[in-house]
This record gives C-alpha cells, sequence and structure tokens, in this order.
C-alpha cells in the first residue's frame, strides 16, 4: 500500500460489548432520553417502541417545537400510545436530564467527541442498536459512500419479488423498529448504514450480516470528520464480526481519483484483506481468472463467477463458470446498473435462479429522490414547434461525484440543475464532468443558490464554461426555465434532471425534503 499523507484517525468512542437492555421487557419503566427526534421518522420510530414497551421517555432536542411539528403531531394523534410517559425538552438539553436517564437514545447525527451531554449519560444506544440486539433475522448490510439507498432497494425489492417476507430500514429513513416484533430466523432484513449508525456500533458486536456490501468509497462528510481514514474506519464495522461462513461484497475497480488524499488506490482490497468473511468484488470491467463476483460485459449485462460450492444453491445440473444474471432495466444510468448488479448477486447467494433474477430486476423503477422520472409538460415553444419535456429527481445525489455521474445516465443531451450546501468536499467532479461532457450543452445548466454553489460556479468560470443563476429558490429557477423553453427551438423532446451534488441545509430541512419540494414546484409551474 502507498505510504499515507494524514494522520491516524482519533479514537472512536468505544461502546460495552453487547445492549444495555437484555430483554425487551427490561425496558418498562426505564428513564430513558431520546437524544434527537428529528422529521425523517427515526427518533418518533424509537419514541413509538420505548412508549409501547412502558419506558418513560424524554425527547430532547435543539429544535423547536415549530421545526419539530409534523413529527410531534403523529406521536399526538397514535391513541395506541400512552403518552402519560412521555415529556418533551425542545430548543435546548439539560445536562440534569442526561445525568438522570437509565439510557440515552442518541440520533446517529449526533457526535459523541466533545458532547458534554453525552459523557454524563450511563449508557448510550440508537435505534439500530436496540434492533441487532433483539432480532433474530438474518441481516444484509450495505454501506458505502453512493449506491446504498439504490442497492438495498433494489436488493428488498428483489427478495420481496421472489418470495421472501423481506424487510428495508436503516438510514433509507425507516427505522428497523417499524417492523422489529414482525422478524424471525426467517424473514431477511435489509439495513442501509451510514457511516454515524456504524459508529454507534463501536464494541457492540451486534452486527454480524450474513451478506454484507461496500459500495464505492470516495470522499464524503469531511465537515464531519475531518479525515477520509476517519471516515473509512467507521465504513469497516460492517465487515468487523462476520465470520468465514458470511459475504462481504466489494469494489475492484481503483480508486485514484477519489481517494481524499490518502494515495490508497483500491478501498476494496484494503477491506479484502483485514474482512475473516468470503470475499466477492463487483467491477465494470471482467474480473481477472480467480476472482468471483460479478461485472459488466460490453453489453452492460450483469455476469456473475461463484465458486462451486456457491452455485449448487441454485440445484442445477450443470455448472457454467459464468452466469449472466442481469439484462435491460428501466432506471437509467451506468452506476445505476452496478448498484443493481450487487443486488442481483444477493439474489444469487439467497439461491435465487439467474433467470428469475433477470427477470425480477429487469422490472424494478427505481426509487423516490434518485434519478426518479416523476413528471411529464408538453407545450409550443415561440415558433410553434411542440417540445416535450421530462423531470427526473436525483436530490438524494449529495456528492459531486453523483451528480458528475447524472449528467451521463441518458446518453442524450440534458438540461442539469445544481447546487447546494457545501460539506468540505471538492466540488471540481461537476466542473469536470461538464467540461468534458459531449451530453450536456453549457446553456443547459441551472444553478441553485447555495454555499457548495459558490464553490461550482467558480469551477466553472476557470473552465469557461457559462450557466444561468444562481437562483435564491426552486421556483424562481424553473420559472427561468419554463421561459427559456418556450424561447428554445431545439429539439423537440428534452430531459431536466435536478442532481444538486451537495447537501440541502438552510434552504430545505434535508435533501428529502428538498427532492419533495422541487417535485411539487415543478408539477406547479409545469402543469
Amino acid at each position: 500500500m502507498s505510504q499515507i499523507k494524514e494522520p491516524l484517525p482519533p479514537v472512536p468512542k468505544i461502546y460495552p460489548e453487547g445492549c444495555f437492555f437484555k430483554t425487551l421487557k427490561d425496558i418498562k419503566d426505564k428513564k430513558i432520553v431520546v437524544m434527537g427526534l428529528g422529521v425523517n421518522g427515526g427518533g418518533e420510530a424509537t419514541v413509538r417502541f420505548l412508549l409501547k414497551w412502558g419506558a418513560k421517555v424524554l425527547v430532547t432536542d435543539m429544535k423547536t417545537k415549530e421545526e419539530l411539528q409534523t413529527s410531534i403531531q403523529s406521536l399526538s394523534n397514535d391513541k395506541t400510545l400512552d403518552k402519560t410517559n412521555l415529556t418533551y425538552r425542545l430548543g435546548e438539553h439539560r445536562i440534569e436530564d442526561f445525568i438522570e436517564a437509565d439510557c440515552v437514545i442518541k440520533n446517529p447525527g449526533v457526535k459523541y467527541d466533545g458532547n458534554e451531554y453525552l459523557k454524563v449519560a450511563k449508557a448510550i444506544e440508537s435505534d439500530i442498536s436496540l434492533f441487532l440486539n433483539f432480532t433474530k433475522a438474518p441481516i444484509i448490510a450495505v454501506t458505502g459512500s453512493k449506491g446504498k439507498s439504490s442497492t438495498v432497494s433494489a436488493i428488498h425489492y428483489g427478495l420481496k419479488q421472489a418470495g421472501f417476507d423481506a424487510y428495508l430500514g436503516g438510514n433509507i429513513t425507516v427505522s428497523p423498529l417499524t417492523f422489529l416484533e414482525k422478524t424471525n430466523s426467517t424473514t431477511p432484513v435489509i439495513l442501509e448504514l451510514s457511516s454515524w449508525q456504524l459508529a454507534d456500533l463501536h464494541g457492540r458486536k451486534l452486527l454480524k450480516p450474513h451478506i454484507a456490501i461496500i459500495t464505492k468509497i470516495i470522499p464524503d462528510h469531511q465537515n464531519f470528520y475531518h479525515s477520509m481514514l476517519a471516515y473509512v474506519a467507521d465504513k469497516k464495522l460492517i465487515y468487523a464480526d462476520q465470520t468465514k461462513d458470511d459475504f462481504l461484497i466489494l469494489d475492484f475497480d481503483d480508486d485514484r481519483a477519489a481517494d481524499g488524499g490518502t494515495l490508497i488506490e483500491n478501498w476494496g482490497n484494503v477491506f479484502a484483506k483485514e474482512a475473516k468473511a468470503q470475499i466477492l468484488r463487483y467491477s465494470k470491467k471482467k474480473l481477472p481468472e480467480g476472482i468471483y463476483g460479478v461485472w459488466q460485459d460490453k453489453n452492460l449485462n450483469g455476469v456473475c463467477r461463484l465458486p462451486e460450492k456457491l452455485m449448487s444453491l441454485h440445484s442445477r445440473e450443470h455448472h457454467k463458470e459464468t452466469e449472466t444474471i442481469l439484462k435491460d432495466l428501466l432506471v437509467p444510468g451506468k452506476h445505476m446498473r452496478l448498484n443493481v448488479l450487487n443486488a442481483a448477486l444477493v439474489l444469487q447467494l439467497m439461491g435465487i435462479e439467474p433467470k428469475k433474477t433477470i427477470a425480477i430486476l429487469g422490472k424494478w423503477n427505481g426509487i423516490e429522490h434518485r434519478l426518479e422520472y416523476f413528471h411529464s409538460y408538453s407545450t409550443k415553444n415561440s415558433t410553434g414547434k411542440q417540445i416535450s419535456v421530462k423531470f427526473y429527481n436525483d436530490s438524494a445525489a449529495t456528492v459531486p461525484e453523483a451528480a458528475a455521474e447524472a449528467t451521463q445516465a441518458f446518453g442524450k443531451p440534458i438540461i442539469f440543475i445544481t447546487g447546494g450546501t457545501d460539506k468540505g468536499l471538492d466540488l471540481s467532479p461537476i466542473a469536470d464532468a461538464l467540461c468534458k461532457s459531449s451530453n450536456i450543452k453549457p446553456e443547459a445548466i441551472y444553478l441553485l443558490k447555495g454555499s457548495a454553489t459558490d464553490k461550482i460556479q467558480t469551477d466553472l468560470n476557470s473552465r469557461g464554461i457559462s450557466y444561468n443563476g444562481p437562483f435564491v429558490s426552486l421556483e424562481e429557477l424553473l420559472k427561468a426555465l419554463k421561459e427559456k423553453l418556450i424561447l428554445n427551438e431545439g429539439t423537440s423532446e428534452k430531459t431536466v434532471v435536478f442532481s444538486p451534488g451537495a447537501t440541502s441545509f438552510g434552504m430545505f430541512t434535508n435533501e428529502f425534503d428538498r427532492g419533495n419540494k422541487f417535485k411539487a414546484a415543478v408539477k406547479e409551474i409545469f402543469c
């Protein structure tokens, strides 16, 4: 391995092995602080779960009652909950609440380092640690920098269509506590796990996925970690407690263009050397002989090579060295095909026949906020020519590399909307893609105002790429776009893609709120 430039990551918080609660009945009458209610459902699901099992719950959040109104109202309207055991402390935290609590359930976005409230807690858990402690379900876990949500969603869809009673939760905004009591040893659970959620599992030895996937690793959340090595160290927890009977699916392609300054050429190789599980790889090109996993052939079909003992999962009479397990897809983009190919590999490991896998995943139409087609619009331009416009919402693209790939996903010219809030990343991949691309014209770039957009503007200006904006709101941007479309005398079919490549805070609550507001604004303005 090449020499590492940056300092070693700080020592993480190591939690006691296991869980504070040994059984579900242990929750009854415990004083529990839920730190971070939020609006994405995780905190709300935790509160519901704890109240159901008889805990005395205090919810504390730095956000105000008005900011959390959606979650508060949802809990208030639930008549099945005993809300006499529920107290709110909003707009502030009080140290005495944490001192007096038997246990604190923390939001994964809350840092432990330097947190005076968590330092005094007797015990700290998360919704993920609670779920893993109590469930008997086989776990399929996915982490990485991009492609996590698409991968887990395709896996879940594939298993459900194949007849499995499967469940999906984690960072995809569904707390697994919502379905804990429906799980057993025959119900696969697919978990999307962020680096923050994994960090909350340090030392617990609760995460033992039968199948784990690490999607492409690129710099992310560097405003939180300030070190690529610290970020990757949390990712490694996904395989830390796997055994030789488990599977770990890793990237085979090099990472030179996005290694965060570590000079590591391939994170997959680093992980493979450390893991105890059986290693499988994925690649955009054919894997070398002796390497098992999946790759894309020249027609972008997905090809699988597994050891003889794994091929027998399908009870086939004649073993083939390679099998095609993925063909046509409804969702656009080469990067999306790789995500779905990993899902296809999981289906193979779960014993689903290749032909069935091809048929099932060929019908998957993607997920919300990730190159999601949601609206079409027809009008006549100034010359009377009919124009048809299709709109795609890719708001979950919160890193520049994802937005850069969105510019290439359709194989034709697109109208590209980008920009948002900076999170300490190099935004140049967006400008690089626009500069090199033959698929997008400079006049078809629209910028949404934000601190990341300032950096994108600088990159575009240095490359001589023109753009529209930045605009202070989606509504202002879309109205300008509509006016330009009416005056345009170009092609009759147009594709509009909103792929920010940055976070959303300031103008929106999160990327999902941003995506929903984008869709609502499009449908109102392009009605």
